[in-house]
C-alpha cells in the first residue's frame, strides 16, 4: 500500500540547464491537465504560465514513481502595499491517491515556504461553499472564513474566501499599516 512517505515532493524547475524545454513544457501541461480535471473552474494555459513562471518554487508537485499525483500552485504579492499576502490558487490530488495526506503535505510545505522565503503576513484562498472536505482541511491549518463570495465560480456556486493570519499585520486594517518600502522587492 502507498503511503505519503512513498511520495516525492518538489518544486517546479524552469532551469533549462538541468532539463530540456520539452520536459519542462510537458510537466506544465501535466499540471494543467491534472488541475483542470479536479477543479470545477477551468483555467487557461496563460493562468498556469503566470503562476509557474513568476513563482516556480511555489508550484509544488507530488510524484509517485514518476507519475504526477498532486500539486499546489501558489503566488506571493504585496496586498495594498501594506502587507505581504500569499495565495493558494489551486490544489489537486489524483482520486486514487486521496486520503494519504498528500494535500495536507502540499499545503504545509507551501505555507512554510511562503513564510520562510517571502515573510508572508497572511495567506488567502477561495474554495466552494459546498466543498466541506476542503473547508475542513484548510480550517485545520487555521484558515478563517472571512467572506462569502456569491456566484463566484462559473458554475454559479458560491465561495468562501479564507485567510490564514500569520503576523500581527494580518489583523490590522491595511489603511492603518505603514506602506511597504519596496513592495515588489518585498516579494520578488
Amino acid at each position: 500500500m502507498v503511503t505519503v512517505d512513498d511520495i516525492e515532493f518538489r518544486s517546479v524547475s524552469l532551469d533549462t540547464s538541468l532539463r530540456s524545454r520539452e520536459v519542462i513544457d510537458q510537466e506544465i501541461a501535466d499540471v494543467e491537465a491534472m488541475t483542470n480535471h479536479h477543479l470545477s473552474e477551468p483555467y487557461s494555459i496563460f493562468v498556469y504560465r503566470f503562476f509557474i513562471n513568476n513563482w516556480p518554487e511555489l508550484t509544488l508537485l507530488a510524484h509517485h514513481k514518476d507519475k504526477l499525483v498532486g500539486n499546489i500552485i501558489c503566488k506571493v504579492e504585496p496586498h495594498r502595499n501594506a502587507r505581504v499576502r500569499g495565495y493558494i490558487g489551486m490544489l489537486s490530488v489524483d482520486d486514487e491517491y486521496r486520503g494519504l495526506g498528500i494535500a495536507k503535505t502540499l499545503i504545509e510545505k507551501a505555507i512554510n515556504l511562503m513564510i520562510e522565503k517571502y515573510g508572508c503576513d497572511e495567506i488567502s484562498l477561495e474554495t466552494e461553499v459546498m466543498n466541506s472536505k476542503a473547508l475542513r482541511l484548510y480550517e485545520n491549518f487555521g484558515f478563517i472564513r472571512i467572506k462569502r463570495l456569491f456566484r463566484y465560480y462559473m458554475n454559479r456556486h458560491d465561495a468562501y474566501r479564507l485567510v490564514l493570519p500569520i503576523t500581527e499585520n494580518s489583523t490590522i486594517c491595511s489603511s492603518q499599516l505603514p506602506q511597504l518600502e519596496n513592495p515588489k522587492e518585498a516579494v520578488y
